[in-house]
């Protein structure tokens, strides 16, 4: 049985679309004609005139009271939110400053090692050809008295 449905969706995919679309519309329909029956209901009802102002006076104070309340309770949390982004968000500052920071040192840690490994080649490189200047010069200088001799 499902390999028949599989294939008559395949062939008419257009009506499972229709099907969603038609189940979207009957609940809309349902929602906007239970409002539009309650208020009828309500404006029909078998009261006098000023029972029915005072009722309506009544429900439009209750619903006022809600959404107040509604706009209250939205405020503070918004503002519980904010004040909890604020403090990640510092903390993410802080964190990441104090990083940079021990990077900076690091760095600043290998520049300074590096230039004592190079003042410390350079003066073994000054020594040893310090050394070979010497030896030259010895040897040069017996070179001279041995032909001068």
């Amino acid at each position: 049985m499902n390999i028949m449905t599989q294939q008559y969706n395949q062939q008419n995919p257009n009506q499972t679309n229709d099907s969603n679309i038609n189940s979207k519309d009957f609940i809309i329909g349902t929602l906007i004609g239970g409002i539009v029956g309650a208020a009828t209901a309500l404006l029909l009802a078998p009261k006098s005139g000023k029972d029915l102002r005072s009722d309506i006076n009544e429900q439009a104070g209750a619903w006022k009271e809600k959404t107040s309340q509604w706009k209250d309770t939205a405020v503070e949390k918004s503002n519980e939110l904010a004040a909890a982004a604020k403090e990640k968000s510092s903390s993410l500052t802080k964190t990441v400053q104090e990083q940079s920071n021990q990077v900076v040192g690091k760095i600043k840690s290998y520049r300074s090692n590096a230039e004592e490994d190079i003042k410390e080649a350079v003066s073994e490189v000054k020594d040893d050809v310090n050394q070979k200047l010497e030896e030259t010069k010895k040897a040069f200088d017996e070179t001279e008295k041995t032909y001068n001799n």
